[in-house]
């Protein structure tokens, strides 16, 4: 019998030699969750019974979110963060200078931004080479990803390829769909939307690759079938993302034409780590990617602190700034008011669930 791995490659062979059309989309639907499932399996035998990695590395997270450096090997990485932070995280023009995560503090616009110098990531990275697994590991705890690439090494899909096999989504979102499991009755499939990429014969065929057979799945949202695949699965992380492309003191004008017009439709920001050109420019992008607000606490009866604000996720509540300043707010919470974008007049008496905006300016009121 075939192990995992050999029937992993066979898949990947055969959808690849398959040419997709209307006639095929269930066959390579059916092929690619069955690849998915095998995938999971593969990664628990290798994690064993714990359900631990066998080795990886420690990362403690600290500041308002951590930003991953995920690139080939020498492509100035190291150079950047000492630029950003000054951390002391060894240079030299020779593949794997980094065997460990080095991580380092970005302080900009209020935020406390944890940058982490990892080592080199190169194809098959997914499948454990030059210790992809473990690196692969720390980028799934991360807030952002930071694609680092240059002049000489900008092929970057493979950098994402590697990523998605490890589970992890690039700017995007998870499909909105809704599983529910029953003891009986087989499966019904609801779609509050046209489905334009697969028939329900598919969808039918791709959940039962999952070995649910009794349930009732509505989609909310036109999916394909490596949508559906992400979401019947349940463990891939979606994380923001933009690339840097360094060195670009180093090339020539035509050849960075070329890189542009292959890096079209990515958010892209050019520097050089070395120079210090470009780097304010990516600090404020990495900024606005992680979508951070920034709020004035005003003690009761007193005046705002304008100096510096508290720096949250957009979309944050009363409760969850409770929970940043100190655990025990929200259990004392009484009340809070509100100035700003979010209040529908100054001063707004708010619950624990009303949502922030930026640099509204807010009064928590706990119980002593």
């Amino acid at each position: 019998m075939a192990t995992i791995e050999e029937q992993i490659v066979q898949i990947e062979e055969e959808i690849k030699g398959t040419m997709y059309n209307k006639a095929t989309q269930h066959h390579i639907g059916k092929l690619k969750a069955k690849m998915s499932r095998l995938r999971e399996e593969q990664e628990k035998r290798r994690k064993g019974p714990s359900g631990g990695p066998k080795e990886g590395y420690a990362v403690r997270k600290s500041g308002n979110a951590t930003v991953a450096l995920v690139g080939f090997p020498s492509v100035g990485k190291s150079t950047l963060l000492n630029c950003f932070t000054g951390a002391d995280s060894e240079i030299g023009a020779y593949e794997f200078t980094t065997l460990t995560v080095v991580p380092g503090l970005l302080e900009y616009r209020s935020a406390k931004i944890q940058i982490l110098d990892l080592p080199g990531l190169i194809s098959g990275a997914s499948k454990g080479k030059g210790r992809g697994r473990e690196v692969l590991s720390v980028v799934r705890s991360a807030d952002m990803i930071l694609l680092f690439v240059d002049i000489y090494q900008f092929e970057i899909q493979v950098l994402v390829n590697e990523l998605a096999t490890a589970g992890i989504r690039l700017n995007q979102s998870p499909v909105d769909a809704v599983l529910s499991l029953t003891e009986r009755g087989g499966i019904e499939i609801h779609s509050t939307v046209e489905q334009t990429h697969l028939d329900e014969d598919t969808i039918l065929g791709i959940v039962k690759e999952f070995g649910i057979v009794n349930g009732s799945l509505i989609l909310r949202q036109n999916c394909d079938a490596d949508r559906l695949i992400d979401f019947l699965a349940g463990n891939r992380i979606y994380l923001p993302s933009l690339v840097t492309l360094n060195k670009i003191d180093m090339g020539q004008e035509n050849h960075l034409a070329n890189i542009r017009k292959k890096l079209k439709g990515w958010k892209t920001v050019e520097i050089s780590a070395t120079n210090e050109e470009g780097i304010e420019e990516l600090k404020e992008a990495i900024f606005n990617s992680l979508k951070f607000i920034r709020l004035y606490m005003r003690p009761q009866g007193g005046v705002p602190d304008y100096k510096e604000p508290l720096v949250v996720k957009e979309g944050s509540t009363v409760g969850m700034v409770c929970d940043t300043i100190r655990r025990d707010w929200k259990a004392r919470f009484r009340y809070a008011n509100v100035w700003g974008k979010s209040a529908k007049f100054p001063g707004q008496m708010i619950g624990i669930n009303h949502q922030l905006k930026d640099e509204d300016v807010l009064t928590i009121v706990i119980r002593r």
